[in-house]
């Protein structure tokens, strides 16, 4: 009975002592390769003809003139001329594709990548001002909520609101807020819109997640502001006092 059970014993001490042993990390060589035009002997020539047919064609579509900006259109806060056309195009393009009323279009600064000089307006313009797929959401808030929303935009120093909106704020608090020339109600209900990015409460505007209802309308906000310039053609926005923080 002994010599059985040291039979089985056996295997397993030998494989035990088989082990693999853990992993150690005994050296660590680094080097920097520099990424310029030295790596052009390097270039894989038959790669580089099959993609540029197809270099070509995205250029000549990126290059298609939408509008021309008589003047530039700058991103700054608490308001620019960058932030109003942004939150106007918005508001106006979510109530044509809705075929709904639309209280006010809520837009980040962040979400804005660049400036647009004077001159024309390409589609490579507005994949640089929104290189993101964001869509455009329509949220039902309560009057109390969008007063949240506005004390947000106070507290992040500024963000883009359409021209039915005006913000006053002092020492982090929205002192006045007002929409279409009338006091918020807390108890009624409102229409933003805005993007999914947003609506979940990113840079700060918590409020949105506070939405009674979310419709999802499937638009790119990118390709809502081509249209928009391309219906417009002149492409301008002006300071008006819609968002003043002290």
């Amino acid at each position: 009975m002994v010599k059985r059970v040291l039979f089985f014993i056996m295997p397993l001490l030998v494989m035990a002592s088989c082990g693999r042993q853990p992993l150690r990390v005994l050296k660590v060589d680094t080097a920097l390769l520099s990424v310029d035009s030295t790596l052009d002997n390097v270039q894989d020539s038959a790669y580089i003809a099959y993609l540029e047919p197809i270099r070509e064609e995205m250029e000549s579509q990126l290059s298609v003139v939408l509008g021309v900006a008589p003047e530039a259109l700058g991103v700054y806060q608490p308001e620019s001329p960058m932030l109003n056309w942004s939150c106007d195009a918005l508001h106006a393009m979510a109530e044509k594709v809705t075929g709904e009323r639309v209280d006010v279009a809520v837009v980040n600064r962040g979400g804005l990548r660049c400036e647009w000089q004077a001159g024309n307006i390409t589609r490579r313009s507005v994949y640089e001002l929104m290189p993101f797929d964001n869509e455009l959401v329509i949220l039902t808030l309560t009057g109390e909520d969008m007063l949240l929303l506005a004390k947000n935009c106070v507290e992040q120093g500024g963000q883009g609101v359409s021209a039915t909106m005006r913000v006053r704020g002092k020492d982090g608090q929205a002192v006045s807020v007002t929409l279409n020339g009338k006091e918020i109600v807390k108890e009624a209900y409102y229409y933003v819109a805005t993007s999914d990015y947003l609506s979940g409460g990113a840079d700060g505007l918590t409020a949105l997640t506070h939405f009674v209802d979310r419709k999802m309308t499937g638009k790119k906000i990118r390709d809502l502001y081509m249209d928009y310039v391309q219906q417009q053609g002149v492409v301008t926005a002006k300071i008006d006092g819609r968002m003043a923080v002290d």
